[in-house]
């Protein structure tokens, strides 16, 4: 064999043996790089994908005092029953700091003459599919208490700038307004009171939709719930006819 055939035969022997080397050895580990890579990448998307959740939930978490409640006031704005003696509560309140005496509240509407064109908050509240419950609501005062009632009563449901509905306490809708003297009685408010006899309607969630859906009933910490002091236990039906001393 001449040294030419000797460097050929070191040289395949060579490069059988890089050959080998390669896959047995680099070509493993070059596979086993690519799957740590390709793991590596999805552990860090999965990582981005945690934090961006862990973010919102801490936002939702921050805001859900709040939340709370807007949905507890909703539930008063809006009950899911019909929920009469709080109502009467609430025009009780608004008829003692007005100095008015409140008389009665009767389901339904009495045909009184002065009728109002429907404001923006009714045009909204009906828009919105509520349960319609009509009321009458008879009040005994002066003139001028009268009027601040009133204007009370209307500021209970007002069109914000945005075009959404401010509510204060059970959102209530004004349909008609009508002032006569007090009939002459022993028991009767002082000489020259008016009556005041307003339709109004309030609302209540359709049977089909609940306020908080599945959610738990349980406040978080800090949250605003409603006052026992500042409501009634609910009826299931509206009477008749109510009065209500003063």
């Amino acid at each position: 064999m001449t040294g030419r055939d000797r460097m050929v035969a070191i040289g395949v022997a060579v490069l059988a043996i890089l050959g080998a080397t390669w896959m047995l050895v680099v070509s493993p580990e070059r596979q086993k790089a690519t799957k740590v890579t390709t793991e590596v990448t999805a552990a860090k998307s999965s990582l981005s994908s945690a934090q961006g959740k862990l973010a919102s939930a801490r936002t939702a978490q921050a805001g859900y005092a709040s939340a709370y409640a807007a949905v507890v006031s909703l539930g008063k704005a809006v009950p899911a029953t019909e929920e009469v003696p709080s109502l009467i509560y609430q025009l009780a309140q608004a008829t003692e700091q007005k100095h008015v005496e409140f008389a009665s509240i009767t389901s339904g509407t009495s045909g009184a003459s002065s009728t109002a064109a429907p404001s923006a908050a009714a045009a909204s509240v009906a828009a919105a599919g509520f349960s319609t419950m009509p009321f009458t609501f008879i009040f005994n005062g002066g003139f001028f208490e009268l009027e601040h009632l009133f204007q009370h009563l209307d500021g209970f449901a007002q069109r914000t700038a945005s075009g959404g509905l401010s509510v204060s306490g059970r959102l209530l809708t004004i349909q008609s307004v009508k002032l006569a003297p007090v009939a002459s009685s022993g028991t009767g408010p002082s000489s020259g009171a008016l009556t005041g006899t307003i339709t109004a309607t309030a609302y209540e969630l359709p049977a089909s939709q609940g306020l908080t859906g599945s959610a738990t009933t349980t406040s978080p910490a800090g949250a605003a719930t409603p006052a026992a002091s500042t409501s009634t236990p609910s009826s299931a039906t509206a009477p008749a006819t109510v009065k209500v001393n003063p």
